[in-house]
């Protein structure tokens, strides 16, 4: 392909919305170009890389036995009625109607439609296992659109959905899955690691994500050195405090003017702030709009120890799962009327009319420092058991670098990472609700059991670029370069250098290298340059040296420049593009 017949427009300064490299070097290599907040339209040569990551995506998943399939975007809306999730998913639902005032929804995932799809033409164990994926479109309103390609509220995923007799079949099915998005994100060139995550808006017990390293990712990760460990800090454990042998000391009230936060009331009462208590106000809506507007359901207070971090996703789940839209930190006036909270002084002791729940190990601790439920009051030597209840004792810590390993007690290390897969086992959620089953060898209706996998093949397209790239560009692995050579023909070097440069090209393309021939009326400082921004792995430059038959050689990762021959160029791109891809 000719780059003057391209459609190809790189950006010589840093776009001002750009926050990542990702995001920079994309839109600065003509990949990707914006249309509104979130939405971004594929220029030739990002298209082409993103054809690449789906080709090797569908390769490894038809060599896993799934079959391709594709669905429509548009889903309706009593598929997710059914399963609950049309009020449940929250704003990031896509919902719209037609003209007949039917509603849909712009499918942020597909586990309704496949299941639908299943339910009614699998009647029988004889026709189990199966696995469908699809490489589609997919919609997410997101609040915040940020970072390019790695939070859009369109983008490309693959999404696969298997259906099995039994748990036994699905954690089969579930580990072949396993396997080949290992293989999908070595091929595409990625440091990433699967770790345990929470399973959010899709549901199910067990699921792993598949984390890229990277600075600016927004999954964090915690994991052991010590042993093979490693989950998001959503999901990770966290270990409880060895439990207090101390007496118990009798209740006091002290006068704490100004003390609203932990770290002023342990110093006002010289106290280490894990002999305090931190109190959490907390709003929870119903799940129904009326009107446009969530209702508040209940209030709820959280107590963890002083110097521990409330977990947002755990404390979700514990209240049954709820979507991230349906709670948020409480009116302290409206919530006071009701329960006796202060801000700034709540403590358990007394409060009324809400939710109280404790991290796990709130109950061992002992003769804590607690709000008095009264303006620059506390209590010291709270108990629980003696002074106060919980309904509910959970583990709420968000765990963090230095803490305990769960399962052998190392000093875990953090790291941040991007979200490019992650695997479920769905079990029959979706099956139970939508009536997918099939009957076994005895004739006896069961439920089909689930597993989804998704991948994000455009933000893994980010994600490699994130990981790989310098002050100049992006350095493409070969297997997701839009071309593997570059042939940079210097304007002026007369018409041999024209004639070498148009043998070389050729002669790649006879020997399968997938090339570009920059033969654009620009100075030689510029081609370079745009070589560079596109992240082209080989670049073959035709000069002054033509007319004796030689070219430079460069690699892009490469400082290097190495004269040879024109054959010699073409034999030795082929073999570099052979061994790579």
């Amino acid at each position: 392909m000719r780059l003057s017949k391209i459609h190809f427009t790189t950006l010589r300064e840093v776009p001002g919305e750009a926050e990542i490299p990702s995001h920079v070097w994309l839109l600065r290599a003509g990949m990707i170009r914006k249309s509104v907040s979130g939405i971004y339209n594929f220029m030739t040569l990002g298209w082409r890389t993103v054809r690449k990551v789906e080709q090797i995506v569908r390769e490894e998943m038809d060599a896993s036995g799934a079959q391709e399939i594709i669905t429509s975007p548009v889903q309706p809306a009593e598929l997710w009625h059914e399963s609950g999730r049309w009020s449940v998913y929250g704003p990031e639902l896509w919902r719209l109607k037609d003209r007949h005032g039917r509603e849909f929804a712009l499918g942020p995932t597909a586990e309704e439609v496949f299941t639908d799809i299943v339910r009614g033409e699998i009647s029988s164990y004889r026709q189990l296992p199966r696995n469908m994926y699809q490489i589609q479109l997919k919609y997410r309103d997101e609040a915040r659109p940020r970072y390019g390609l790695m939070r859009c509220r369109e983008f490309i995923m693959k999404d696969a959905y298997s259906f099995d007799r039994d748990a036994a079949g699905l954690h089969e099915s579930y580990m072949a899955m396993r396997d080949a998005y290992s293989r999908i994100f070595t091929r595409c060139g990625l440091e990433f690691r699967p770790v345990a995550a929470d399973s959010g808006p899709i549901g199910g017990k067990g699921s792993e994500e598949f984390v890229a390293f990277g600075e600016y990712g927004e999954s964090e990760v915690v994991y052991c050195g010590a042993c093979d460990f490693a989950a998001t800090t959503e999901q990770a454990e966290g270990v409880d405090a060895k439990a207090q042998d101390e007496g118990l000391l009798p209740l006091e009230e002290r006068h704490t003017p100004g003390t609203k936060t932990i770290d002023a009331v342990a110093c006002y009462l010289s106290l280490p702030k894990e002999k305090t208590l931190k109190a959490l106000l907390l709003v929870i809506y119903d799940e129904t709009e009326k009107e446009g507007v969530y209702q508040v359901k209940d209030y709820a207070c959280v107590f963890i120890r002083g110097d521990r971090e409330l977990n947002m996703v755990k404390l979700r789940n514990a209240l049954g799962g709820i979507g991230e839209h349906l709670i948020e930190f409480a009116d302290e006036g409206a919530m006071g009327a009701l329960t006796g909270s202060v801000a700034g002084f709540t403590g358990p002791v007394g409060l009324h009319d809400c939710i109280i729940i404790a991290d796990s190990e709130v109950p061992g601790l002992k003769n804590l420092c607690a709000g008095a439920l009264k303006e620059d009051y506390h209590y010291i030597n709270v108990n629980y058991g003696r002074d106060w209840t919980a309904g509910i004792i959970t583990d709420l810590k968000l765990v963090g670098e230095g803490d305990p390993c769960p399962e052998c007690g190392g000093a875990l290390k953090a790291a941040r990472g991007i979200e490019v897969g992650q695997i479920f086992k769905l079990g029959t959620k979706y099956s139970d609700a939508l009536g997918a089953t099939y009957k076994d060898e005895n004739q006896q209706e069961q439920p089909i059991v689930m597993g989804c996998y998704g991948i994000g093949v455009t933000r893994t397209m980010a994600a490699v670029v994130e990981q790989s790239h310098d002050e100049n560009g992006i350095i493409w692995p070969m297997a997701l370069a839009p071309f593997h050579a570059i042939v940079c023909l210097v304007q002026n070097a007369g018409g041999e250098a024209v004639r070498l440069a148009d043998e070389v090209y050729e002669g790649l393309l006879a020997a399968g290298v997938e090339a570009l021939i920059d033969d654009r009326e620009e100075r030689p400082g510029v081609k370079f340059k745009d070589a560079d921004i596109t992240g082209i792995p080989i670049r073959i430059t035709v000069g002054k040296t033509a007319a004796d038959g030689k070219v430079e050689y460069k690699r892009r990762h490469e400082a290097e420049t190495v004269e040879m021959t024109a054959e010699e160029a073409v034999a030795r791109a082929a073999a570099e593009v052979g061994r790579e891809r």
